[in-house]
């Protein structure tokens, strides 16, 4: 299903995009019997090219038999039955192999709980078209959060700002995720090496395809507060994200002090080299 030839271009040379391919939108489910079956509906009807995979972690409200009957009357719809409640990053992990080795040429984050609105995924695959990553922004001008508390959107903010500073990312909404990648970005990205979750998992992708070189953008989204079902969110993901960002922001800071010392060690040896008195062909 992928058409394109999308190619990162050398130093000084105009970047081409290839076209985008089928797109495949993967939606991480547990326990949304509630929302499957309008968030699925949603997606169909705005942009009814594109495929949606329902993974399912082994729901006990039967989101994975709702999801199996979506896909029996739809040849766009498509579940992945997973074992048990593994984490966002792994159900996404999961996806992102399923659409992979079925040749997609756009893979596409979105939650299930009508926040991401699927109203709003032909912005971003035309952004894609001349992109490798686009990131659905709630921070950028006009985004917005509808129907949040105050406390959450602090969080929010804080957490992307903080991951922008620690890991000196030129993005504003590293957390959010609601996003569409290029088949050839995720499979630069070293996804085998990816062992993150929640918010830490999408900063994790965002900050591997810029370190690779990667042309990601952001274009403003409205992010609608769940009106049912159970947020996921939890203290633990929050922890986790702190820990692996302020690890990762250390990490890149010493590995930059010690190659800087170890650019300064070179320059110092060649200066001692051009210095030291050549011995004449008579005295060797």
């Amino acid at each position: 299903m992928n058409d394109g030839d999308g190619t990162r271009a050398a130093a000084g040379q105009e970047r081409r995009f290839g076209p985008l391919g089928t797109p495949l939108v993967i939606i991480p489910t547990y326990n949304e019997s509630e929302n499957i079956q309008a968030i699925v509906a949603r997606v169909r009807e705005a942009v009814p090219e594109a495929h949606v995979l329902v993974a399912d972690d082994n729901s006990p409200d039967g989101t994975g038999a709702l999801a199996d009957g979506l896909a029996a009357g739809d040849d766009h719809v498509h579940v992945l039955h997973r074992k048990g409640k593994e984490g966002l990053g792994a159900a996404y992990l999961a996806g992102f192999r399923w659409g992979l080795e079925r040749d997609f040429g756009v893979l596409v984050e979105m939650d299930a709980d009508g926040s991401h609105q699927p109203e709003e995924l032909p912005r971003l695959l035309t952004a894609l078209k001349s992109a490798d990553l686009v990131l659905g922004s709630r921070w950028v001008p006009g985004g917005r959060v509808v129907n949040w508390p105050k406390s959450r959107e602090v969080i929010s903010r804080g957490g992307s700002l903080y991951s922008r500073l620690a890991l000196d990312l030129p993005l504003r909404d590293i957390t959010g995720g609601y996003r569409a990648f290029r088949r050839e970005t995720l499979e630069g990205l070293g996804l085998a090496e990816v062992a993150s979750q929640g918010y830490c998992f999408q900063v994790d992708l965002a900050r591997r395809a810029v370190k690779a070189g990667y042309h990601v953008v952001e274009v403003p989204i409205t992010f609608v507060e769940r009106e049912l079902g159970d947020s996921k969110m939890s203290k633990d993901i929050l922890v986790e994200a702190l820990w692996r960002v302020t690890a990762w922001g250390v990490g890149e800071r010493v590995g930059k002090i010690m190659d800087r010392d170890k650019q300064d060690r070179d320059k110092q040896d060649r200066d001692k080299r051009d210095r030291a008195p050549q011995r004449s062909p008579e005295t060797r």
